[in-house]
């Protein structure tokens, strides 16, 4: 599965278009964020790219959850959004 990194600097847009390309590609994909900036960056280009496939009639929906990540060495929590059409 295709794994999407947001850091609070992501710009949503280009975020919400590298997602909706994935979705029409493989159908499903995960977004990963630590911290709030990165959070709020995450919502917005999920937000964003709703918009970009709903005139395909893609209505997507977004599951969120925990996941522990190793940078450095060192143990982080993540914001896990999977991400995929509506079924």
């Amino acid at each position: 599965m295709e794994v999407l990194k947001v850091a609070s600097s992501s710009k949503p847009n280009a975020v919400a278009g590298a997602l909706a390309g994935v979705i029409r590609e493989k159908g499903i994909a995960e977004v990963q964020a630590i911290g709030a900036g990165a959070v709020n960056q995450a919502v917005k280009a999920i937000a964003i790219a709703r918009g970009y496939v709903a005139p395909s009639g893609i209505n997507l929906v977004c599951l969120p959850s925990f996941a522990d990540v190793e940078i450095d060495g060192e143990v982080r929590t993540a914001i896990k959004f999977l991400v995929k059409p509506n079924e």
